[in-house]
């Protein structure tokens, strides 16, 4: 209990890389020995970031297993991490998939597989520091480390147009970016000058009185950043070209975690820092992220491209991760933080099973299959399976999260609600099609008849996600029980029903904070 569980996850596959690097690639050999050293230590650091489930105290609404060490203490700056119950699932899909996908590239790469290692354990350190840093700064340079191994790994392994992919995901993403630091920058500003304190601790900067139009302004500098991450109608456009171009395991990173640090975003740092400004907004994000839904759902339905159909799909998916959290019900908000673990999962799983037929015909194109359940009937069970996941069949984890979402955001907004409940229809629609098109009928396409099923390395990587598929849809408690003091906690923070008076405003902060904000390793 008294070990730094956050620092072990975090940096731990820095270690991995360390002993990497002395391992020469030149032979078949060396490559394997690397990809080895990649696997376990990706399932090294799984099995520790289990400790931190069971370390995790439900009842305590704070932030848990706390490390603080001062790191630039002239400039209030700290090394401060901490986990509550958004963030501790976030770091388990982080570490749950990146072995599973590391898994899923032992073919798949074979060119220059000791960079691209590399870059996968860094991938996984920086996104796995963004989600337990409590400190702005800090936050901010694992925010920015992600930019770097993801844009590589599109530029370098991705399709014939990786380099304008990978162009066009590094802009938009660093511009939002760029606007949130001079925030950040502002915030700590305006701080010091009401306290007289310099710092970057989020939980000291939470309460921070700003006048209405800078709250507005600070809201809408940070939503951009993180709407251009989820992303959100209308900056979305970099998403397809990004994922069609990425190699199946960039992919599989950018859906299942990388996508979630736009709505994780929202909950830790724009919400709850300028509840004025999220409360102005709060009409418009509604309606963008039900265009979101409607929009992802439509365009997907149209795309001869799998990897594009998918990629649609996943502006649909967390489009309604965007609305349960405004919608600000306490089933909203746990049923888009299942929505978020979902998407990872079933998202994640899509692009593997599509990239198992790309790496035997090389192609993402629809119309080349046809009648693949014949030759590829493990596959096509497995497929079916992750499809009814997506479309939120009763008893798979897509349900649960959908369910909860619309259920909450009834309560508060029907129209919203019914225009976002279409979103399933339509995603039924465009799933179950895609599926007919390349699994039944004939099998047309002579070069589809050779195909053999998958084998027992595709399988052990794609299991889990299946098991994860019933478990959540069929058990969901063991997931919602460690996040309800936690969402209720968020709520208080964040709503507000009128412009708050600067003596409100600190009203509201302290009784926020009645109960401890975080529990220390040593209290636990």
């Amino acid at each position: 209990m008294n070990a730094p569980l956050l620092t072990y996850i975090t940096f731990l596959p820095l270690l991995g890389i360390l002993l990497i690097l002395f391992i020469s690639q030149r032979s078949e050999s060396g490559k394997d020995v690397i990809r080895s050293l990649a696997l376990v230590t990706s399932i090294v650091v799984f099995l520790v970031s289990l400790r931190i489930y069971f370390a995790f105290d439900p009842n305590v609404a704070g932030f848990q297993l706390v490390e603080k060490h001062p790191w630039i203490p002239s400039y209030g700056i700290g090394y401060f991490m901490g986990i509550d119950g958004l963030s501790l699932w976030l770091v388990l899909l982080t570490t749950f998939l990146t072995p599973l996908t590391i898994l899923s590239t032992w073919n798949a790469i074979s060119d220059r597989v000791k960079e691209f290692q590399v870059l996968m354990l860094l991938l996984e350190t920086a996104m796995i520091g963004a989600f337990v840093s409590l400190d702005l700064l800090l936050f901010y340079v694992f925010w920015e480390l992600m930019l770097i191994p993801m844009y590589l790994i599109i530029g370098v392994w991705g399709g014939k147009q990786r380099i304008y992919a990978a162009i066009k995901f590094f802009l938009y993403t660093a511009v939002g970016s760029l606007l949130m630091l001079v925030c950040i920058v502002g915030l700590v500003y305006f701080h010091q000058r009401e306290t007289g304190v310099l710092t970057f601790n989020l939980l000291e900067l939470y309460g921070t009185h700003l006048s209405r139009i800078y709250e507005i302004l600070f809201f809408a500098a940070f939503a951009l950043a993180f709407a251009v991450k989820v992303p959100m109608f209308p900056v979305h456009t970099w998403l397809p070209d990004a994922h069609v171009q990425a190699p199946t395991a960039g992919s599989v990173i950018l859906a299942g975690v990388l996508l979630k640090m736009g709505t994780y975003g929202f909950f830790r740092f724009a919400m709850p820092l300028f509840p004025e400004g999220s409360a102005f907004f709060s009409p418009l994000i509604i309606t963008l992220a039900v265009i979101g839904i409607v929009y992802g759902a439509m365009v997907a339905m149209v795309q001869p491209d799998a990897k594009k159909l998918v990629a649609y799909s996943s502006i649909s998916h967390l489009g309604y991760c965007m609305l349960g959290l405004y919608a600000l019900t306490p089933r909203a908000v746990e049923g888009s933080i299942l929505q978020m673990i979902n998407h990872g999962i079933s998202t994640g799983a899509l692009f593997l099973l599509v990239g198992v037929v790309y790496e035997k015909r090389h192609t993402h194109e629809i119309k080349e299959f046809g009648g693949l359940a014949r030759v590829m009937p493990v596959y096509a069970a497995i497929f079916f399976i992750i499809t009814l996941s997506s479309i939120g069949f009763p008893t798979t984890n897509g349900f649960i999260g959908e369910f909860l979402i619309l259920l909450g955001t009834f309560e508060v907004n029907k129209v919203a609600a019914i225009f976002a409940a279409s979103g399933a229809i339509l995603g039924a629609l465009y799933m179950l099609w895609m599926y007919q098109r390349l699994f039944f009928g004939e099998v047309t396409n002579p070069k589809n008849k050779k195909l053999h099923d998958l084998t027992l390395r595709e399988v052990v990587y794609l299991v889990p996600l299946v098991v994860m598929v019933f478990w959540i849809g069929l058990y969901p408690n063991f997931f919602l029980n460690k996040m309800h003091r936690s969402v209720d906690h968020f709520i208080s923070q964040v709503k507000v029903s009128a412009p708050l008076s600067p003596t409100a405003v600190m009203e509201r902060h302290a009784s926020i904070h009645k109960t401890p904000l975080y529990m220390s390793v040593a209290e636990e």
